[in-house]
Order: structure tokens, then C-alpha cells, then sequence
């Protein structure tokens, strides 16, 4: 064992564990622990694990799995963790169990197997803290948890009820990232939407003002700090229309991802979706009369329990008319603990995987030609990485890791650098892709 304890560190999962397993990160260096980019140089290995449908159980367990065979000391974290009985049945020997974002929990099992170093080196961690995405983009978490009841989902039982960060906390973890260089935000929570409910919204003190805690002001304070702001896990409430007014500003980038799920009204109603009972189609409709330019990414269910093939028609229908620029597509699968398991009618495997296929078909369909309405378009970027003579991208239509990319070629690409922002003509585009060149 080195003089300094070493940590290696597994993260899984969605971008709100990331942020998890960046704040536990940031704490053991604080600590002085050392983080190591392998087992066999790591004394322990935490592993911080995703539990939301079977394929990201399967995932974590092999991780868990991994860890041991090359490490042998590991402790488990994340949203598996709050079904420890999972894991122990596979794998018993695990040091320590927590559940998602037990931060505290996580630095007393290291403490436990490996004692704080005598002397921490505080100056060693940087004031935004250790992060596992590029320099020049960040995810901001908001709050905690989620107060839905999806009947597929068991985020509630793992991660608690809503709670939201307070506003002045966000803010300032913001102005801290934009100062170490980033320049783009993806704000993440479970229902960004719903940000400061569980508060009622209450009024804090920022400075000389009195500013209410709820979606809207959110936006608006980060607006105001010359970034790329970018709104995920947005749910379709009658009050995410405040937040246009600022996308037409150019405060916010016109970009929402909003969890639609499906397009039958009978489906989302088993489903225990809120919102369920508006007419999202006309919702849809009325962002964009608004901001014409608005990008709206998506991720849909097929196969849910008593799903018929006129509910996936409706689904079908329901696509044609929204004209989604990004979706994504899932089969459904059953999680333990989730009230959907006792649904009838279950929709045989093979029938999922072919209204899928049909799903995935007829969204390329409506991708191509939205990016091909594009051509000729001039659009501000940023670039993400830079080989040779080509450069990747992304405007304010694509999100990184989930959406597509703009390919640039041509003059000047090998003076980009990451993070810089650039102008470019879109000049070709396949099914999820553009190709550009700078103006």
C-alpha cells in the first residue's frame, strides 16, 4: 500500500450519479487521497452503481464484479445500492453498501478501511471541485429525488422525495464552474420543472434582492452569467412557457428535453405520468409559435404493460404531429419494486422489440429531415474535440453524449481548439449528423 491512500472510482449511470460520484471525488481529495486511474494501483475501489431497469442492474453488478476479481477491496454506491440485497446475493464480499447520493456514508466506509491521510491538501483540489466531464461543459444538479408515482419507475424509493437545492447554492456552484472555464451548463434533476416545489418557492435573499426559488427565476439567474444553459428532465407543466420569453432573448439556449414517455392517453394513465391528461401536442405547438428554432429531445416506452397496437399507432401518430428533433427509444422492462410489474397484458418480447424498430424508423424519418431544413443555416458552436483536420461540434440543438454531432472540415479547423466557440455553414446532414464548415 503507497504511503497515500489511493481511491480508484467506477461511476454508472445517469448524469445525476455522475455528479454524485464528482462531489464524493472532490471530498476525498480534499481529504488527500489520492484517485488512481487503475485497480491494481488503487487501494480501494468505490463503485457507484445504477439500479433503473434491469440492463443497468446487470451493468453494476458486473462493475461490482470487475472491481473484486482485479482489486478485491470495493465499496458499493449509487441507486442499487438501496437494494443491498441484490448485490450481497452475487457478491458478499463488498466492503460497504450505500444508497444513491450518501455522500457522508461513502467517505465513512473509506475512512473505516483506509484512515484519512495526516495531512489533507486542500490547495490540490481546484474551487469547482473534481469533475469527470471535459473542461468546457458541466452538469448542474438542482435538487434531489422526485414526488411522482410512475408506475414504472422506482427513482422515489431510491432517491427520496423532491428536494431542491437552495437557489443561492446552485448560483454560486455555477459562477465557480464558469470561472474554471466552462462554458456550457446542462442542468439535470429528476423534474427540473418542478425545481423549488418542496420549498413552496420561498423568496432568498441574493445580494439585495429577494428571489423566488422556482423554475423560471432558475433560468433567469443563470441566464445572466454569459453561458450555454441547457434545460434536461424538463416535464411539460403549463409553466415551462415562462422560460421561452428568455430562450427568444438568447438568455437560455432553445433546447428542452421533456420525458414525454407516450402519445396514448390510455398508456400514460397507467403509466401515472403527470401531466398525463394535458394535450401535449398543442403545448408542443405553442413553444415553438414562440421560438421557432426550439430543438425538443424526447425518450419514449414501447411495450408497456396492456400497450395494444392501437396505442402504438396512437404513439406513431403522436410523433408524426410533434416533429421531435432528438427521441429516444426503450423497450420496456420490468424493475423490481415498480407497481407496473402487476399490470395485465404484458406485451410479449419479440412484439417490443418490432414496435421498436418501427419507433426508431419512423423518428430517423423526422430527424433527417429537420437537420436536413438546416443546410445552409449558419449556427454558433461549440467545439467538443479536435483531430486533425476535422473538428466535432455541437449548437444549441444537440446536447453532448445523447444527441448528434456537427462534423467540421475544411479551412481554419486546425486552429479549434476545445471549448472555443465557433461559426460555421452547415453544409450536409445523414439521419442524426451535420457536416459544416467555418464562415
Amino acid at each position: 500500500m503507497s504511503s497515500t491512500p489511493r481511491i480508484g472510482f467506477v461511476s454508472l449511470g445517469c448524469p445525476k450519479a455522475l455528479v454524485d460520484s464528482e462531489r464524493i471525488l472532490t471530498q476525498l481529495r480534499a481529504e488527500g487521497y489520492e484517485v488512481s486511474a487503475s485497480y491494481e494501483a488503487a487501494d480501494l475501489v468505490v463503485v457507484n452503481t445504477c439500479g433503473f431497469i434491469d440492463d443497468a442492474i446487470h451493468e453494476s453488478l458486473d462493475a461490482i464484479g470487475e472491481a473484486l476479481a482485479q482489486n478485491g477491496r470495493v465499496v458499493v454506491t449509487g441507486c442499487l445500492g438501496a437494494r443491498p440485497e441484490t448485490i450481497l446475493e452475487r457478491h458478499p464480499q463488498v466492503l460497504g453498501i450505500t444508497g444513491p447520493h450518501a455522500y457522508e456514508e461513502v467517505l465513512g466506509l473509506v475512512h473505516a478501511e483506509l484512515p484519512r491521510p495526516h495531512d489533507p491538501f486542500m490547495d490540490l483540489v481546484p474551487p469547482q471541485g473534481i469533475r469527470l466531464t471535459p473542461r468546457h461543459y458541466a452538469y448542474l444538479k438542482i435538487s434531489e429525488g422526485c414526488d411522482h408515482k410512475c408506475s414504472f419507475c422506482i427513482i422515489p424509493s431510491m432517491r427520496g422525495g423532491l428536494a431542491s437545492r437552495p437557489l443561492s447554492h446552485v448560483l454560486n456552484e455555477a459562477i465557480r464552474l464558469r470561472n474554471a472555464g466552462v462554458r456550457e451548463l446542462l442542468v439535470i434533476s429528476q423534474d427540473t420543472s418542478a425545481y423549488g416545489a418542496d420549498l413552496r418557492f420561498a423568496a432568498e435573499k441574493l445580494g439585495s434582492r429577494e428571489v423566488r426559488t422556482g423554475f423560471y427565476e432558475l433560468a433567469r439567474e443563470l441566464g445572466e452569467l454569459g453561458l450555454w444553459v441547457r434545460m434536461h428532465y424538463v416535464y411539460p407543466y403549463p409553466h415551462v412557457a415562462d422560460v421561452l420569453p428568455l430562450m427568444a432573448e438568447g438568455k437560455v439556449l432553445p433546447y428542452l428535453d421533456v420525458p414525454f414517455q407516450h402519445g396514448s392517453p390510455r398508456i400514460l394513465k397507467l403509466m401515472r405520468r403527470p401531466a398525463h391528461a394535458e394535450n401535449t401536442l398543442a403545448r408542443i405547438h405553442s413553444w415553438r409559435a414562440a421560438v421557432p428554432e426550439l430543438a425538443i429531445r424526447s425518450t419514449f416506452i414501447v411495450g408497456f404493460p396492456g400497450e395494444t397496437e392501437e396505442d402504438f399507432q396512437i404513439l406513431l401518430d403522436w410523433l408524426a404531429e410533434a416533429q421531435l428533433d432528438r427521441v429516444g427509444c426503450f423497450q420496456y422492462s420490468p424493475v423490481v419494486g415498480a407497481s407496473a410489474n402487476a399490470l395485465p397484458d404484458h406485451v410479449p418480447d419479440e412484439v417490443k422489440a418490432e414496435r421498436q424498430a418501427r419507433f426508431m424508423e419512423a423518428a430517423a424519418a423526422i430527424s433527417q429531415s429537420r437537420l436536413a431544413a438546416r443546410v445552409g443555416r449558419r449556427e454558433r458552436v461549440l467545439i467538443d474535440t479536435q483531430t486533425g483536420r476535422k473538428a466535432i461540434a455541437r449548437s444549441y440543438a444537440e446536447a453532448p453524449e445523447i444527441d448528434g454531432s456537427i462534423v467540421i472540415g475544411g479551412r481554419g479547423v486546425t486552429k479549434l481548439v476545445p471549448g472555443d466557440f465557433a461559426e460555421v455553414e452547415i453544409i450536409a446532414t445523414d439521419t442524426y449528423d451535420l457536416a459544416a464548415r467555418l464562415v
